[in-house]
This record gives structure tokens, C-alpha cells and sequence, in this order.
């Protein structure tokens, strides 16, 4: 079961700005990339659903988390069905987030007070999903469906909107200063903040680095 409440976990991604988004089926690995960014301030982190057997990986993360990191929001992304969702919620899924906007997920999700972040390309899907009792909604693929223009644009008519945007987003002042004055409320990062050399050589402390310097970036430009 999830061990933050609905309202801890919006409050997270709500001030750190960022939600570090990451997937590796070795569990030591999963379990050291964690470590390193809840070191570097992140307070919310989403593993992704997507290998052969990624929920005993996440569990056995959770696991982890709840001793080593105590105040580190374990959340799952990449899911689309009701079913997976209730699997991970199950195994502590603080979270659930999406590609796409499911509304059978939204049902699964309210009934246990765990917020689903799901993912929205066009202003209809963002109203669809809060209507679904959806508190922050993903913007993605951000880079391709009009990058920070629309997430400016998206607020401008509907002001109340929490934004995650994902997809396009680098850990650059230019670029992350683009989205946090666009009025994105957080972030989601994966690939740019785990460089594969990075991971391959286990320089854990690169990625605290990234992470920590990423969170400043973000608290400078609010």
C-alpha cells in the first residue's frame, strides 16, 4: 500500500519541480540510482514498467526506499491498464503515471486515494483527465506536441492545470528554464539525467550531481 497520502505527494513534485524517471531490471542498480537521487534532493521518483518481471524489481525498490531513503516518494510510470495499476499499487505504488489517459486507471487509482498522473497530448485529453479527478497531468511527448509554447498556452485558458511535462526536457538551464516559465509545475527527465556511460560505469555520485544541479536550476528560474 502507498505509504504517502495524495496531498504528500503533489506537495512533492509540486516544490522540488522535478520527478527523475528510470527503469533497470538489476535491482542493485535500481536500488544505487535511487540512493543517489534522493542525495541529490529529489523527493519523488518514478521507475517505469517497462521489462520482464519490473514489478519484482520495483517492490523489492519500495523495500528499499521505505529504509534507506525514508522520505523518497516511490511512484510507477509507463502504465495502461487498470490491471497493472492495481499491481503496482499493491506493491506501494506512491503514484501511477501514463503515456496516455486511461480513465479505467483514474477509477482504480481514486478508489485508493493514489494520484495518476496520466499522459495528455491536446487540451481536450488535459480536461478529460482532470474531469477523472486527475490532479497533474503529464504533457507528452512535451518536445513534440508544442514544447513550452503550449504548456503557456494550455495555462493561459485554464490556469488551475498542474503540469508534468516529459519527453523533450534536458537537465540545461536554457531548456528547463523554458518549461518553468512556460508554467509547468514539474518536470519528468530520464534518459538525460542517466547517461547510459554513466550508468555502465556506476558513478553514482555523477548522478547526484545531475540531480542536484538540475533542482537548483529549477528554484532559480520559479
Amino acid at each position: 500500500m502507498a505509504k504517502f497520502s495524495k496531498v504528500q505527494v503533489i506537495t512533492a513534485m509540486t516544490e522540488t519541480g522535478m520527478v527523475p524517471v528510470f527503469y533497470h531490471k538489476d535491482i542493485e542498480v535500481a536500488k544505487e540510482v535511487l540512493r543517489a537521487c534522493y542525495k541529490g534532493g529529489v523527493r519523488a521518483f518514478e521507475f517505469t514498467n517497462r521489462g520482464d518481471f519490473a514489478h519484482e524489481v520495483f517492490g523489492e525498490l519500495v523495500k528499499f526506499a521505505q529504509k534507506e531513503c525514508p522520505e523518497m516518494i516511490v511512484g510507477v510510470g509507463s502504465i495502461v491498464d487498470p490491471a497493472t495499476a492495481a499491481l503496482y499499487i499493491q506493491l506501494g505504488a506512491n503514484f501511477v503515471v501514463g503515456p496516455l489517459f486511461n480513465p479505467e486507471i483514474a477509477k482504480v487509482c481514486n478508489r485508493r486515494l493514489v494520484p495518476y498522473t496520466p499522459g495528455c497530448g491536446s487540451v481536450s485529453e488535459i480536461g478529460f483527465a482532470q474531469e477523472a479527478g486527475c490532479d497533474i497531468c503529464k504533457v507528452f511527448p512535451a518536445g513534440n506536441v508544442g514544447g513550452p509554447s503550449f504548456v503557456k498556452n494550455v495555462k493561459a485558458p485554464m490556469p488551475w492545470s498542474l503540469l508534468m511535462v516529459t519527453g523533450g526536457v534536458e537537465p540545461t538551464k536554457e531548456n528547463l528554464s523554458g518549461w518553468m516559465k512556460a508554467g509547468a509545475t514539474c518536470v519528468g527527465m530520464g534518459s538525460n539525467l542517466f547517461p547510459a556511460d554513466v550508468i555502465a560505469s556506476k558513478s553514482w555520485e555523477t548522478i547526484t550531481a545531475y540531480c542536484r544541479e538540475a533542482l537548483d536550476i529549477i528554484a532559480s528560474v520559479r
